[in-house]
């Protein structure tokens, strides 16, 4: 079963939780990683992370973890931003998708978009080429702390996309980045509840304290 504050975050956007991020001082946001398909694809799980070098010889593997992957975690691949040389394409999505993975993240490209396109299984990219990775890159470590778009991302962080992009909630912050959100959340329907009442936005954005809303406290 999902859990209660993946689902909650859910409820949510990718805007809210940047900015309650952003209040901590957490850099959570993957700069550069975009979903394939920004009108339908959201993910949300935690991070079951993979970290590629460039290939030795001989080459080594570059995606036999797979079966290792849990239901509703999410596979994050630090590529190192590579554009030369894909993580991921059409047979990782199958059976990604017949597991029950919440979807995929890379620092790099993928491959076979379309595949991911026809299941509408979640895949987040710098981009995709149909140049395959095998005897390029391989596969140095599964389960450490790795690089996304400038974000660490350590195994067991919650990793939230939506057509904005994606970002990582460090598991240690992770309810008090959800109870922020909230926060943030509440304040910003209220002030679209008041200007439709009436109330300018000057007056609305004063009284709901709109541009303190996600700055620095820590």
């Amino acid at each position: 079963m999902t859990e209660a504050i993946i689902e909650e975050f859910l409820t949510m956007s990718t805007a809210t939780v940047s900015d309650a991020l952003d209040r901590l001082g957490i850099p959570g946001q993957c700069l550069g990683i975009k979903p394939l398909d920004p009108r339908t694809m959201r993910l949300c799980g935690r991070a079951f992370t993979i970290r590629m070098i460039p290939a030795e010889t001989p080459a080594g593997s570059v995606g036999d973890y797979i079966d290792e992957v849990k239901p509703g975690q999410v596979v994050v691949l630090d590529n190192q931003g590579r554009q030369n040389a894909t993580v991921w394409g059409d047979i990782l999505t199958a059976i990604a998708n017949r597991m029950g993975i919440a979807g995929t993240v890379i620092d790099g490209n993928c491959r076979d978009a379309h595949l991911a396109l026809g299941l509408n299984y979640p895949m987040f990219s710098r981009g995709w080429s149909m140049r395959t990775g095998k005897d390029r890159v391989q596969l140095e470590a599964k389960n450490v702390p790795v690089n996304i778009g400038d974000a660490l991302v350590c195994p067991g962080d919650i990793l939230f996309g939506d057509s904005d992009g994606v970002l990582c909630i460090p598991q240690k912050y992770e309810q008090e980045v959800l109870k922020i959100s909230r926060e943030i959340e509440l304040a910003e329907n209220a002030i679209r509840k008041a200007v439709e009442g009436g109330m300018t936005l000057l007056e609305a954005r004063t009284q709901f304290k709109y541009h303190s809303l996600q700055t620095r406290t820590k």
